[in-house]
């Protein structure tokens, strides 16, 4: 049976390069046949994995730049039954891709919205004039550059090179210690989809609305893992699109759901909450450590 794995596309993307690389550590390690699936949205990939479509998804959650990938948050928050089985840590280098003659013919720059403002300084800074053009993804684009050389997307030297498109700067993020981390995401618990060497998880992510915006609303379910030693290295609120005002809050615990104590506070903090999701516990690699055993 071959396992398939969606991906935000055209080809070309940082999250295909994210799935190609976790692609080859699986059907090496685990001797698992692969396909790769690219689908045009980050929502749409999800969606996928909840249909039953695909397997896997793999998907861009968090931007050391940019912060949080709302549409990630907000598709996994909607869709029932999905798990966060690894994250993958990858660095991101971004190019500016055009067949301009020279920088100051660009008019009109397309690429992705994190893209855009992961190099929005050097935009302002060496072509503060030109249009920026958000897309679904950084490829999209890409196929028509050549019929507009007053055009430039902000793409990955791969992609460039995929698309046999010649590359006018590279490295034009604003901060060179840029990096994504990707959530590799199934539908329930699948066992060969993480390195079984990692015993046990390093994060837990849930997340959960209130049912009334008071005081203590959020300070209430917090103070149940403060309580227990139980470091957040993430909190961020996203709009529940109900009403103004109100929120869902997203949380990555430094532990294991498996823990006993874990698994007690989560019941201790839902009378707190309207809707608690859990998102899974898994473990954080940085994505060269794939190649590094099994």
């Amino acid at each position: 049976m071959t396992l398939s794995i969606a991906h935000l596309g055209p080809p070309g993307t940082y999250a295909e390069q994210a799935a190609l690389l976790y692609f080859n550590w699986l059907t090496k390690t685990k001797d698992q046949r692969a396909t790769l699936c690219p689908y045009p949205s980050i929502a749409q990939t999800l969606q996928a994995v909840a249909r039953g479509e695909v397997k896997l998804a793999v998907v861009p959650v968090e931007n050391s730049i940019e912060g949080s990938v709302t549409m990630t948050l907000d598709a996994i928050w909607q869709l029932d039954g999905l798990q966060v089985q690894l994250a993958l840590v990858m660095p991101i280098v971004h190019t500016l891709v055009s067949c301009a003659q020279s920088i100051e013919d660009i008019k009109t720059v397309y690429s992705h919205p994190q893209a855009l403002a992961q190099c929005q300084g050097w935009l302002d800074r060496v072509i503060p004039k030109v249009q920026l053009i958000p897309t679904n993804s950084t490829t999209e684009a890409l196929l028509q550059l050549e019929q507009d050389p007053t055009a430039a997307s902000i793409s990955s030297q791969r992609a460039a090179e995929l698309y046999n498109l010649p590359v006018l700067v590279s490295g034009i993020n604003d901060y060179p210690e840029n990096h994504t981390r990707f959530w590799i995401v199934g539908k329930n618990y699948i066992p060969f989809a993480r390195p079984s060497h990692l015993e046990r998880a390093s994060h837990t992510s849930l997340a959960f609305s209130t049912s009334a915006n008071v005081p203590g609303a959020l300070a209430k379910p917090l103070q149940v893992f403060a309580s227990i030693g139980i470091n957040l290295s993430k909190i961020e609120s996203r709009p529940t699109k109900r009403s103004l005002g109100e929120y869902l809050f997203f949380i990555d615990l430094e532990a294991d759901l498996s823990e006993a104590h874990i698994e007690s506070a989560l019941t201790e903090i839902t009378p707190y909450t309207e809707v608690l999701k859990i998102f899974g516990s898994y473990n954080v690699l940085p994505i060269q450590e794939l190649g590094n055993g099994d």
